[in-house]
């Protein structure tokens, strides 16, 4: 048990959150594929990004961590061999489903497992298009644990059937190790990281509307990396100084990838003062910083074409919904269910134990606005964004917080209880 105590002060100052998680699984795996060395910093050495090193380690990379700092031997795919073991994917579904796509085209075979939330969550979306691709994937009710028999991969053109960035960079991993060009064709824009950094390591991507192609078997290079702060991160500080009277705070150094800002925007059409500026680019990566102010908020339509660039940010907008005048219905959120936990029953769960008029609909959550937050027990089903939105919800609550586990925190932001702790302590 954690008790996290009520603020209700404004936040104020300058903030600055850890490395992107997306961005520090890719920078390992493709550093990991290249020839030469690979320098990253601000590396996230959370515990997903961790079970990315620890595979690749496993598969022969030379790879030596130093806290935020990471440096990688690369010796190319070729290089590459089988595990002496299973391999562990904790809690990470970037770490499993992306991994998946570069071990259908080696000539081994490995299994990978996870822990009782990752073994429980559908991975026949990736298994679908490589075994297609040629690789033959066994796996029980399409969980946890899976063995892939690597195989010579041939290309496809794929139709994503779900807005998966996940399922997208398999995909296109798996057809940088064919001999022709794989297409990806995406419904909705997903965050295409995958795409930006290819270039950073000599890789070449062709994007054009929603198809994205990448040719096979091309010679990726060792790259210099300074990862940017986690928009997804920064958005716990965003919607708490956007709901608590006073707050007047800058996020500084953040990536602001068109793909990941869509909470932004949704909160910027429900009156939020929020202004964003671009001063760097890291390759094709914008970033820069954030000014939030405390907002009068009011309700807004949300569309199913924009929720891919907010999807993980979704508590923290039922959060913020619970402070306008009105309703707020999200929907087109169904891939929620298949989170760390049902994220769309435990947001409402956790919301209706802090007294808000929150219910679970179709594929959604209804949020009615101006619910005065009373402090109670959260339980957070081992889910670290459940844990870190009832956090901000301590912002604005009568009476204290108390939450079941905040170990799962550490799957993407080590240290956000440290960094709570110094924003009750300096207000």
């Amino acid at each position: 048990m954690k008790i996290i105590k009520t603020i209700n002060q404004g936040l104020t100052g300058k903030i600055k959150v850890p490395g992107d998680k997306s961005i520090s699984h890719r920078s390992i795996m493709l550093g990991a594929l290249a020839d030469g060395d690979t320098y990253i910093t601000n590396f996230l050495d959370s515990e997903d990004c961790m079970r990315t090193v620890e595979a690749f380690k496993a598969l022969g990379s030379d790879i030596k961590v130093a806290g935020s700092i990471v440096e990688i031997k690369g010796k190319g795919v070729k290089e590459l061999k089988k595990p002496s073991g299973p391999l562990n994917m904790g809690n990470s579904g970037t770490t499993a489903r992306l991994l998946s796509g570069i071990l259908s085209g080696l000539p081994f075979n490995a299994t990978i497992i996870g822990d009782d939330s990752l073994s429980n969550r559908p991975m026949d979306r990736i298994i679908e298009p490589l075994n297609q691709m040629g690789a033959t994937i066994e796996s029980k009710n399409n969980r946890l644990p899976m063995t892939i028999h690597g195989d010579q991969l041939h290309p496809i053109e794929y139709k994503l059937p779900i807005d998966s960035a996940q399922v997208k960079s398999a995909v296109l991993l798996a057809g940088l190790l064919t001999s022709g060009h794989t297409t990806v064709i995406e419904n909705n824009e997903t965050r295409d990281h995958t795409e930006r950094m290819l270039p950073l390591f000599g890789g070449k991507v062709n994007r054009e509307n929603k198809r994205i192609s990448i040719k096979g078997n091309q010679h990726l290079h060792g790259a210099k990396i300074k990862i940017p702060g986690d928009i997804s991160s920064a958005s716990f500080w965003i919607a708490g100084a956007v709901i608590t009277p006073g707050s007047d705070i800058t996020i500084s150094d953040v990536g602001l990838n068109p793909t990941r800002i869509g909470f932004i925007n949704v909160l910027k059409r429900m009156n939020a003062n929020i202004s964003m500026k671009v001063t760097r680019y890291e390759g094709d990566e914008p970033i820069g910083n954030i000014h939030v102010q405390y907002s009068q908020l009011q309700s807004t339509t949300i569309e199913e074409q924009e929720v891919a660039s907010f999807i993980d940010e979704v508590p923290l907008l039922a959060l913020v919904a619970t402070q306008i005048n009105g309703s707020v219905k999200i929907e087109h959120i169904e891939e929620l269910k298949y989170k760390e936990s049902n994220r769309i029953q435990t947001t409402v769960q956790a919301l209706n134990a802090l007294n808000v008029n929150a219910k679970e609909i179709e594929n959604g959550i209804l949020i009615e606005g101006q619910s005065k937050l009373i402090g109670n027990e959260i339980q957070t089903y081992g889910d670290h964004r459940i844990a870190m939105m009832a956090c901000v919800a301590s912002f604005i609550s009568e009476g204290d917080i108390i939450l079941d586990d905040t170990d799962c925190i550490n799957i993407s932001y080590p240290n956000f209880l440290d960094e709570l702790h110094r924003i009750n302590n300096n207000l």
